[in-house]
């Protein structure tokens, strides 16, 4: 699976971007797709993912601003973010899970291991 984010960028506190995964590849072999990332000196962290069946997870930091959402027939993630804060600066990747053909999906949220990576997209917000 190769996965290629873009939409980040620069933008002011308050405001608001949109994040795009593009799957390609064994795309079946994806039982999650999560968006991490990673502020510097800041271990990486999961900050929403989302199962085949539609089960998602938003860390506590953004619950209620940021939405996640995937077409499954154009093989895209997306992160809607919103109410961005300077706290949200990071490079955001995009990762997917496969967990085999027993996995289900209602397991998405515990998982932290995934295998295939995207490059990442920066993310700045100003206060």
């Amino acid at each position: 699976v190769q996965l290629v984010e873009s939409g980040g960028g620069s933008v002011q506190a308050g405001g608001s971007l949109r994040l795009t995964c593009v799957a390609s590849g064994d795309t079946h072999s994806r039982s999650c797709m999560g968006w991490f990332r990673q502020a510097p000196g800041k271990e990486r962290e999961l900050v929403s993912s989302i199962g085949t069946d539609g089960t998602t997870y938003y860390a506590a930091s953004v619950k209620d601003r940021f939405t996640i959402s995937q077409d499954n027939a154009a093989n895209t993630l997306y992160l809607q973010m919103s109410s961005l804060q300077a706290e949200d600066t990071a490079m955001y990747s995009c990762a997917a899970y496969d967990g085999g053909p027993w996995f289900r999906s209602s397991r998405c949220p515990l998982i932290r291991s995934y295998q295939f990576w995207g490059q990442g997209t920066q993310v700045t917000v100003s206060s």
